[in-house]
């Protein structure tokens, strides 16, 4: 009771620096669910002292019920702030949640949560993609840490949206090199999306321009694969016609030097 006390007194001692005064009865300093429910009353209007309430429940009753709720209420409330210095925080308390209550029920939340703070730094395919790649492999971590979990389902989701900019990325990469006549570094980069990214929703134009970079980099027998698989798998694809095209042209040159060697 004499920690609690001394505890709660330096939580006053900060506020009245600040201008501002908690008031808290006896009942309330002795009851991790009477201080948890009043720092939750002020989550929305006042998230730091709010936070001050969760971390007095977690000090005075550490193996309390409360006291997982209290963590998880504290890194929520630095993730709904939003700006990149708070969700820096808000990963901080989250992975130290699941070292703290690896068992617990919310671990997966907090591992679900630790890859959102790194999903709501990403940026837009033709920027860096660092944040996407460290989001990625948060998400992955939900799957192989907890697999029946309604997290995982999401995270799932979240995986699928983060390896399709991943995806669009490499392959603005790719069609630049494409662009500027490098065919090497092009189909490198375009072949690194079928391996990395076997479900990119825009496969079509992968196979167009990475059999299209083997045709104009003199290597027909190479690009025919990737052709046929283009016009045979996707034959709505904008790209099959041209593909088509191209085709015929390996085709006629292809016949025209067994012409020649006969």
């Amino acid at each position: 009771m004499i920690i609690i006390v001394v505890s709660l007194f330096y939580m006053i001692s900060i506020y009245h620096c600040k201008g501002k005064k908690l008031e808290l009865s006896p009942d309330i300093a002795s009851s991790d669910e009477a201080l948890y429910k009043l720092g939750e009353e002020y989550l929305k209007r006042d998230a730091e002292k709010a936070r001050l309430y969760m971390r007095q429940v977690i000090d005075s009753f550490p193996k309390s019920f409360y006291a997982q709720r209290a963590k998880l209420a504290i890194a929520d409330s630095y993730f709904h702030k939003g700006d990149e210095g708070s969700l820096i925080l808000a990963a901080a308390e989250y992975r130290e949640f699941i070292s703290l209550y690896p068992y617990s029920p919310y671990s997966a939340y907090a591992q679900h949560q630790v890859g959102m703070t790194f999903y709501k730094k990403t940026f837009s395919p033709g920027r860096d993609q660092t944040k996407t790649w460290q989001a990625l492999a948060e998400f992955k971590k939900v799957i192989t840490n907890y697999p029946l979990s309604e997290e995982a389902k999401l995270a799932q989701e979240k995986i699928k949206e983060c390896e399709e900019k991943l995806a669009d990325h490499t392959f603005g990469i790719g069609k630049h090199y494409y662009q500027v006549y490098a065919f090497k570094a092009s189909t490198s980069r375009l072949s690194e999306i079928l391996t990395s990214f076997p479900n990119y929703s825009k496969m079509d134009r992968i196979y167009f321009f990475l059999a299209d970079s083997f045709f104009k980099w003199g290597k027909p027998d190479q690009a025919v694969p990737y052709f046929t698989k283009l016009i045979t798998d996707y034959p709505q694809s904008k790209y099959v016609q041209k593909a088509q095209k191209r085709m015929e042209t390996i085709n006629k040159n292809q016949g025209g030097e067994k012409k020649e060697k006969s």
